[in-house]
């Protein structure tokens, strides 16, 4: 492609200054890929992909979209012990609803078995790999240590004929699990293990999920990903930090062959507090029922925060606000929850709920009147418009916006005191009732008709402000607070990580009260319930009888003042 191409790409795109963008243009300014700029995320369908995924996938679509480039989607289901369909199938709902477009270009690692095959082929020909007949344990014990060299198997002299001849009767299903293996032939005196003769096939005599039993033979990942990406054309492979010291070996494996040669850049990962990110370790939250599946809403995985309510516009600009960088670090979950705070302000319709209700009666309004009061949908958006609550004689407030014995500073309803109802009127807590446990189970008030929101006569005022429901209009619903899953920053450091879960991380709330404006709230609508949070319609366990509320996050980091 031309200069100019090239210039009006650099021009357009949206030049984030962190070094993978600066390393693209330069290569742009150069030529270095004739203008083409192709990234790809290439997952392993090996479980539910999670927020640090969502990272690199907007990471390598946003190249893409930004350099002009081309984004693939690729899968390393090069693991048939551990791939499934239901996996696969995930991963491309959860890489599309992110918005990574990614077209026609879906591929996967077993497509190109036979052509790696082949390059194995050609690299025991030129005498630069060998089946080796040591078991798992044996080759890790000859791997050497980080300041110790390995030790050269005794199979790593035998002649070409010898290798072309094993290793294609390891793929006709000569042999058993883990019987032998083929390796590179490289340095086992290397600083870096990584280079130590590693691993290139092992016998795997297991279904895969889309070959069926054409293979019993199976491509190790480091083999495998720098072909998947020469076959590709990709031109900037783009990994974490883990594949660093694997960068060596990508390189030398397609050195060898003489193949079309990506660049491979590493960088941080994402590691959240709060949480873990290990597939195993969340597959085992699952498997052992921790949660309710993987897209339970306190897990990490993009189908969870989906289901919890987090936006795919939210977790992009988390992604933006946590950067690229060199080094790995710990991110402060607060910082994603103020990013789905911003996003939902703007989007998310008002509205007023009661998670646990106690009883008002206005003993001075009408009995059988039923008032239709006007509030507004969204402060942030006046295009969302407004939308008529009913008011009447009965109504339900918080149980925690009463208190008969409050400590300075309460500005809600006490025994004699007054405050505002939303959008209605100032009333007065003239009686507490109670049942025979003490407890209160209704308020008798009087309301002021002077000081009607908006069009009151009356210059009264009242410090607080809190929300209601009126009890004939009120829609019942379940309500479920989710909650940070562990009670520590990094549950990971302690080899019992579980006893760090929440015992509180999901509260179910079984006889909360709506306004009637939500009766017909749709699956994933985003709700600001008044002074509670945001919340949304749960896609699991809403029916047509009965809506289910998940809690999406607090209106404020609740935890700050928890620490």
């Amino acid at each position: 492609m031309s200069e100019q191409h090239n210039a009006e790409i650099l021009s357009e795109s949206t030049k984030k200054k962190n070094f993978i963008y600066e390393i693209i243009d330069e290569d742009l300014k150069t030529n270095k890929w004739n203008g083409n700029v192709q990234t790809r995320f290439p997952p392993e369908p090996n479980g539910y992909l999670h927020i640090g995924h969502a990272k690199s996938i907007c990471l390598n679509y946003g190249i893409a979209r930004d350099f002009k480039g081309k984004f693939n989607l690729r899968f390393d289901d090069t693991n048939p012990s551990k791939e499934e369909q239901e996996y696969v199938d995930s991963i491309i709902e959860d890489v599309k609803w992110l918005g990574a477009e990614f077209e026609d270009r879906l591929f996967f690692a077993s497509d190109y078995f036979e052509q790696m095959y082949q390059f194995a082929v050609e690299l025991i020909k030129k005498g630069k790999t060998y089946v080796c007949d040591l078991n798992a344990d044996e080759i890790r014990a000859t791997r050497g240590t980080l300041t110790e060299p390995g030790t050269d198997c005794a199979d790593r002299n035998r002649s070409v004929e010898e290798n072309l001849d094993l290793f294609k009767r390891m793929r006709s299903g000569e042999f058993k699990n883990g019987e032998k293996t083929l390796r590179a032939k490289i340095d086992m005196t290397s600083p870096n293990i990584n280079m130590r003769d590693p691993i290139m096939y092992r016998i795997v005599h297991e279904d895969h999920q889309r070959q069926g039993n054409k293979w019993c033979i199976y491509p190790t990942y480091d083999w495998a990903h720098g072909l998947e990406d020469s076959l590709e054309k990709i031109t900037h492979s783009i990994c974490t930090l883990e594949f660093e010291n694997h960068r060596p070996l990508y390189d030398w494996f397609l050195n060898e062959l003489g193949v079309y040669h990506p660049q491979q850049i590493e960088f941080a990962r994402l590691n959240l507090n709060y949480t873990v990110m290990s597939k195993r370790k969340l597959l085992q939250l699952v498997k052992e029922n921790y949660v309710d599946g993987w897209d339970d809403p306190r897990m990490p995985t993009i189908s969870g925060l989906r289901r919890r309510g987090y936006s795919s516009e939210a977790l992009r600009d988390f992604a933006e606000t946590v950067g690229v960088a060199k080094r790995d670090a710990q991110t402060d979950i607060s910082l994603l929850e103020f990013s789905i705070r911003n996003d939902l302000n703007k989007r998310a319709q008002r509205a007023m709920a009661v998670l646990r209700p106690l009883k008002i009666v206005l003993t001075n309004y009408p009995e059988d009147k039923v008032e239709e009061l006007e509030a507004i949908n969204n402060p942030e958006d006046a295009l969302m418009g407004k939308r008529n609550i009913p008011f009447s004689r009965e109504l339900f407030i918080e149980q925690t916006d009463f208190m008969g014995n409050p400590p300075k500073g309460f500005h809600r309803l006490v025994p004699g005191g007054e405050v505002r109802l939303r959008y209605a009127y100032i009333i007065k807590c003239d009686e507490v009732v109670k049942n025979e446990d003490g407890e209160v189970v209704e308020l008798r008030c009087s309301f002021d008709p002077e000081t009607k929101s908006g069009t009151g006569t009356s210059a009264k005022k009242v410090k607080g402000t809190i929300h209601w429901v009126s009890a004939k209009q009120a829609v019942p619903v379940e309500v479920r607070l989710y909650d940070r899953l562990f009670t520590i920053e990094n549950p990971t450091s302690d080899e019992n990580w579980l006893n760090f879960l929440n015992p509180h991380s999901l509260e179910i709330i079984t006889d909360a009260l709506v306004e009637p404006s939500l009766r017909d709230a749709k699956i994933g609508e985003h709700i600001q319930f008044e002074r509670n949070g945001y919340f949304c319609v749960d896609p699991k366990f809403s029916t047509q009888e009965k809506l289910v509320f998940n809690r999406t996050v607090t209106l404020k980091d609740s935890w700050t003042s928890k620490k």
